[in-house]
């Protein structure tokens, strides 16, 4: 959250929100030890924050369902896989399963709370995926996560402070 306000007093040229240069950095640098850093700040992070509170995630982007996720929650709601596929997901250029729009369908507005929530895909269980093992090739994914998630920002702002 202090690079949110950070940013805004920064020149132009100078906002950084998705951590470009600091990323291109890791990568060159390759640490031994930055998937423990990331679950330690990612830990730090989490234990401190309440998503209910944002819900950008759910607001803005469309999590790729695998085909265990689609069989799920189309059991849940009592559809056939066709009818749930139908209702709810496109296929994208990649062929993956998606939402045609955002918000996410499931998200209620008014609480950011997620009405299939021990139901919800993959993706969605392990966004913003900032503990998980081999953190280097997804540092892509991360740098555009911080565009979204203020938590990714904070983690990123405790490895960034590392790395000074």
């Amino acid at each position: 959250m202090k690079r949110v306000a950070a940013l805004a007093s920064m020149p132009k040229e100078k906002k950084d929100p998705s951590f470009r240069k600091f990323i291109q950095r890791l990568v060159a640098r390759k640490p031994k030890n930055l998937d423990a850093q990331f679950f330690q700040a990612h830990q730090e992070v989490f234990a401190k924050t309440d998503c209910l509170t944002c819900g950008n995630c759910c607001r803005t982007t469309s999590p790729m369902w695998n085909d265990t996720d689609i069989q799920r929650v189309s059991h849940l709601f009592k559809m056939k896989t066709s009818a749930f596929l139908d209702a709810y997901l496109v296929q994208d250029s990649d062929g993956d399963w998606v939402y045609p729009a955002a918000p996410c369908p499931f998200l209620d507005l008014t609480d950011n709370k997620c009405g299939i929530y021990d139901h919800r895909p993959k993706a969605c269980r392990e966004y913003p995926h900032t503990d998980r093992k081999n953190i280097m090739g997804i540092l892509g994914l991360t740098s555009k996560n911080a565009l979204i998630c203020p938590a990714v920002t904070q983690i990123l702002e405790k490895i960034e402070q590392i790395y000074k």
